[in-house]
């Protein structure tokens, strides 16, 4: 019975260390694949200046309170009771108004998650959404972020997908670059634009043509009637004479 139960332990153990080596495993460097994402990279600087701006007005109210603590603790002794407590109430709104601003700025639902939500989520969603196409069309079972908190100990340059991520998105793009400039052109390629504007020119020349040889004929015709008049009268003349 001994033998029997460490032989199904030892197939199981078999078994399951089989499968892990069946299991397809990759990995991407999210940070290397958002600092080449020109989109992603727009974004973030127009979230860095708002957070700028932000911390900038924060540390401005700051100032302001301490230079309000301080101009009350020198003037204390000199101050009446009703004075003292005017201020005293004016450094605890202006207190409560930094507080305010800055779980309105940085709060768990504040203005720089919603900038954020709004300006770099897409471009992060494109990411996911092409390491999945990759996933399922190479088969791969786990994919990993090598710039998480994930711990790896060491990686195989061969399982990093990171590039053909970049160049998934980089396509993307330039699909979606095409198909606005074909809206733009009224569904249009460039190249066909160009081949009807070089047709449209052939055929302004070609009635500019047609034009002159029609003036020029117009002209001949009035000079050849002019000429034979001309020589009506002078026949004309010639027999009143004799």
């Amino acid at each position: 019975m001994k033998i029997s139960a460490f032989a199904l332990i030892f197939c199981a153990v078999g078994v399951t260390a089989q499968r892990a080596q069946q299991q397809r495993i990759a990995y991407i460097d999210m940070e290397y694949i958002l600092e080449n994402v020109p989109e992603y990279l727009d974004a973030q600087n127009t979230l860095d200046a708002k957070v700028t701006k932000w911390r900038g007005e924060l540390d401005k109210l700051t100032r302001y309170i301490e230079k309000l603590k301080t101009d009350l603790a020198n003037e204390r002794a000199i101050l009446t009771q009703d004075l003292i407590q005017e201020k005293e109430d004016e450094i605890t709104l202006k207190q409560q108004e930094l507080r305010r601003l800055e779980s309105l700025y940085f709060g768990p639902n504040g203005d720089m998650f919603l900038l954020r939500k709004q300006l770099v989520k897409p471009v992060q969603d494109q990411v996911y959404n092409s390491v999945q196409s990759i996933a399922s069309r190479r088969k791969y079972d786990f994919v990993f972020d090598k710039s998480s908190e994930l711990v790896m100990l060491y990686s195989n340059k061969k399982h990093d997908i990171s590039e053909l991520v970049l160049n998934s998105i980089v396509r993307d793009r330039k699909i979606k670059q095409k198909k606005e400039q074909r809206a733009t052109n009224g569904g249009l390629t460039e190249k066909q634009k160009k081949a009807i504007e070089a047709k449209e020119a052939a055929r302004k020349k070609e009635r500019s043509a047609t034009r002159s040889q029609k003036k020029t004929g117009g002209r001949s015709k009035k000079e050849t009637l002019r000429n034979h008049r001309s020589k009506t009268k002078v026949v004309e003349r010639e027999t009143r004479r004799c």
